[in-house]
């Protein structure tokens, strides 16, 4: 074997004499071939010293196993040193990547080292709060729509600063339980508290709040501040400082003397008196565990109730009572009260009457909670900051609308019922109502009831749970102008267009088949009288408020369309009643008056919708807060749909149910509704200028459990229906209202739609309109043919097609007496309405207006 295909004597030891022996080395390709050396003029035996970096590298890289580490450093020993080696240059391939352990521990310690000065800094320039400074909660100011001063409101005097030793024990244990079980131990802050508030939250569970004590005692002391992440840095550092300088009896006491416990008190000596009315060192452990439990949020956990929907007297009180009887386990749990203690408090504490702000009285207290739901709900402003005061409001109520319409139900009530007479029937009726601005949305007035001074909590202009009866017919009809029928192929139909309105029709489903009963028979639907009508235009149906021909249209629009009206016109679809039935089109939905004046509105404005507001402009500490003014209207409809559907309700005052609006002298389109059993009665109408609605129906504000009660009776009127006390009280107030406001008509309204026959299929005009002709008297066994005087084209007699919703059939299964009798749930009184749904379970239904 020659000499340079011998294999080269590996190095004994590592190092640099390594290196340099591996770089002399000349590795070959091949036998007999040697790779030559980058130099153009070297030799095969070149000499060390004078071979290439690349050379170098290349040995390094062929440096045996166990020795490549010092070949490495060899290699790289002529480069200069970088700060910090990173990509590290000593390793190859994704381990040059890989930081070394001094990088990442050198970096973190670097990192905490300045987040230490700058927590220290921050600390150090920060100031501890002073009680006596905190928690100056100042007055809210409404103004009325032209400027002037309603009321002011809220409670800069009522908090009053006690020592730690005047705040019983039973107190300090509640809340500490309650709020931040580790107080007496931490630092002002719990990292531990936080991550475990986070955890319980996200399983769905009752917890603590995530900040301690201590946080929460800094956070009031910021009342006028925004929400910053300046500020919560700033409440931050405040609390680490008063963990580790103040004592927590200091902390305690300041928390509990500058937090909001509801019913305008601030700090424990105020709550005692606001709650209990007594001082705090008088509080029992179940009274003090009480205000702990309200901390949580007195806008939902004051059993009075609070701003919002969902905080109603009852649920605030059913809340409050889980938090009390939490918050005394709690305090169990934790070792701040024995067992044997905890089973003496098992009755929920009862409270004294609330005190009310001066000037909160009549309407005003149901002004001032409209328009702070108006700005919690519709531009974000928390009840708790609102609480805290420091806003001046200006409303879009008009004091002298308001006094017209307090007047005309005041007036009304007192000559037409008498609690003495007629105890039975004439207490507990509720009045509620609501007028809006056609052109702009703007609310302008409303009756909530007597007034909160006089215990009548529950505003009725905005209540929920009463269902509007025939009031919603204009929706359907609307729908039906829009969006056609099955039968018109999708073409709007017109208002002369007929159906049938006989009493205890059947009514059809979308197929075409028999809607069903709770006994599994055909469905018939009700009407408020047993006369036969016969074929009508809805037109007619509207101006009698005839239930069948509009359980049966429902059906022949589409559930979802009339819905979309309704919804396009400003009702909230949480108010639908959720059941796509007959009754549905006849008003089991239960939207407020203030909505359904909004809503009857759209059509004044010829199909413009305009939101309802009642704040125009808000300033906060003298400063004005952005996105104020009247909402921008939107096209809800067609405007010759809208105009329609008010040639539609004009004829109902002229010559329907609503004749009483009449006496207003001017033009005038309303609708009344009234619903099964006499619940309750409405009637919802608007001129060019204005749109109101009133609600009349019975319910016992005081009772826990909230329910209506029939109305039969009421003021000596055996059947109570929208066009009596509601239709007056209406007229009354408009014909004030609108006093010196010159007459104007509405719109002319231009022929639109197709107009249907009975089956709803396309007619090249309409039929003359039947007489009707009302029954002698109220037979039990009516028979269902159309009226006696029919029009010549049918011959005396409907032709039933396929598609029709008569019923010629004279078999004793279409008489009154054979057919299902619905039951109390679902209209037990003449011209009540069931269910008819395709289930066929029988719900409360709406009778005619």
């Amino acid at each position: 074997m020659s000499e340079h295909r011998r294999k080269p004597q590996q190095p004994q030891s590592g190092g640099r004499a390594a290196a340099r022996r591996a770089a002399q080395q000349r590795p070959s390709r091949g036998a007999g071939r040697d790779v030559p050396t980058a130099s153009p003029s070297g030799s095969y035996g070149q000499q060390p010293g004078h071979g290439s970096r690349a050379d170098a590298r290349r040995a390094v890289g062929r440096a045996p196993a166990g020795r490549g580490r010092g070949a490495i450093a060899a290699a790289g020993a002529g480069r200069p040193k970088r700060f910090i080696n990173y990509p590290r240059g000593e390793k190859v391939g994704w381990k040059r990547f890989v930081p070394s352990w001094k990088l990442v521990s050198g970096t973190a310690l670097g990192f905490f080292a300045i987040i230490t000065a700058g927590a220290g800094i921050g600390i150090a320039s920060v100031d501890t709060p002073d009680v006596n400074k905190t928690a100056k909660a100042q007055n809210n100011v409404f103004y009325w729509a032209d400027g002037s001063q309603m009321v002011a409101t809220g409670g800069s005097v009522n908090r009053q600063i006690v020592p730690i030793d005047k705040i019983p024990r039973s107190m300090q244990n509640a809340v500490i339980a309650a709020e931040n079980e580790s107080f007496e131990s931490d630092k002002g802050v719990d990292p531990m508290g936080i991550a475990r508030a986070v955890w319980n939250m996200a399983k769905g569970g009752s917890t603590q709040g995530g900040s301690t004590i201590t946080q929460q005692y800094v956070k009031n002391q910021y009342l006028d501040s925004d929400q910053t992440l300046k500020r919560k840095v700033t409440e931050l550092f405040i609390s680490i400082k008063l963990g580790v300088s103040e004592e927590k009896n200091v902390i305690l006491a300041g928390y509990l003397n500058t937090a909001y416990y509801g019913r305008d008190a601030y700090g424990i000596q105020a709550a005692a008196r606001a709650y209990f009315g007594k001082d705090c060192n008088e509080l029992t452990p179940s009274e003090s565990a009480f205000l702990a439990a309200v901390l949580k949020g007195p806008n939902l956990y004051n059993p009075d109730g609070g701003i919002g929907a969902a905080a109603t007297p009852e649920l605030n009180t059913k809340r409050a009572q889980d938090r009390w009887a939490w918050v005394l386990n709690r305090e169990v749990k934790v070792g701040r009260m024995q067992q044997a203690e905890r089973e003496k408090y098992t009755t929920f504490p009862t409270f004294v009457e609330s005190a009310q702000a001066a000037g909160m009285t009549g309407q005003i207290g149901y002004l001032v909670d409209t328009a702070n739901l108006y700005l919690s709900k519709s531009k974000g402003i928390k009840a708790e900051d609102l609480a805290k005061g420091g806003y001046q409001i200006h409303t879009t109520f008009r004091k002298e609308k308001v006094d017209a319409l307090v007047k005309a139900v005041e007036n009304t009530r007192d000559g037409v019922l008498d609690e003495k007479k007629r105890p039975k029937t004439d207490t507990f009726v509720q009045f509620g109502a609501a007028s809006v601005d056609v052109k702009t949305g703007a609310l302008v007035a409303l009756y909530g009831g007597p007034g909160i001074d006089k215990k009548h909590f529950n505003n009725n202009a905005n209540t929920s749970g009463v269902q509007v009866g025939s009031t919603w017919k204009p929706f359907v009809l609307a729908a039906a102008m829009e969006y056609g029928t099955q039968n018109s192929k999708g073409k709007g139909i017109s208002a002369d267009s007929k159906y049938q309105a006989n009493d205890l029709t059947v009514i059809n489903n979308r197929s075409g088949e028999p809607l069903r009963d709770g006994s599994g028979r055909p469905f018939r639907q009700k009407n408020e009288s047993p006369t036969a009508y016969g074929y009508v235009t809805l037109n007619e149906a509207m101006e009698k408020s005839i239930n069948v021909p509009f359980a049966q249209l429902i059906f022949d629009v589409g559930h979802d369309k009339v819905k979309q009206v309704a919804e396009a016109t400003g009702i909230l679809p949480d108010s639908f009643d959720p059941n796509d039935n007959a009754s549905f089109a006849l008003g089991t939905s239960t939207p407020s008056a203030i909505r359904m004046a909004n809503s009857y509105a759209t059509f004044a404005a010829s199909g413009v919708h305009h939101e309802q507001y009642s704040v125009t402009s808000v300033q906060k500490s003298g400063k004005e807060l952005p996105n104020f003014g009247p909402p921008k209207g939107k096209r809800a409809m067609d405007d010759s749909i809208a105009d329609n559907i008010t040639k539609v309700l004009e004829n109902v005052v002229q010559n329907g149910t609503g004749t009483k609006a009449k006496k207003l002298g001017r033009p005038a389109a309303g609708k009344t509704g009234t619903t099964d059993e006499n619940m309750s009665a409405w009637f919802v109408g608007y001129t060019p200028e204005l749109s109101t609605s009133v609600a009349l129906f019975r319910s016992d504000p005081s009772a826990k459990k909230k329910q209506l009660i029939s109305m039969e009776g009421v003021a000596g009127i055996p059947s109570l229906h929208g066009g009596d006390i509601p239709a007056e009280i209406w007229t009354k107030y408009m014909k004030e209202a609108l006093d010196g406001v010159p007459k104007v008509k509405f719109p002319e309204a231009e022929d639109i739609g197709i107009v249907a026959d009975a089956a709803g299929a396309p007619s090249p005009s309409p039929s003359p309109s039947p007489s009707p002709s009302p029954s002698p008297s109220p037979s039990n066994s009516p028979s269902p043919s159309p009226s006696p005087s029919p029009s010549p084209s049918r011959g005396g007699k409907p032709t039933c097609k396929p598609w029709t919703i008569c019923n010629p059939d004279p078999s004793p299964s279409s008489s009154r007496s054979p057919s299902p009798s619905p039951s109390k749930s679902g209209g037990g009184r003449p011209g009540g309405a069931t269910n008819g749904g395709s289930g066929g379970f029988p719900i409360g239904g709406s009778t005619g207006g």
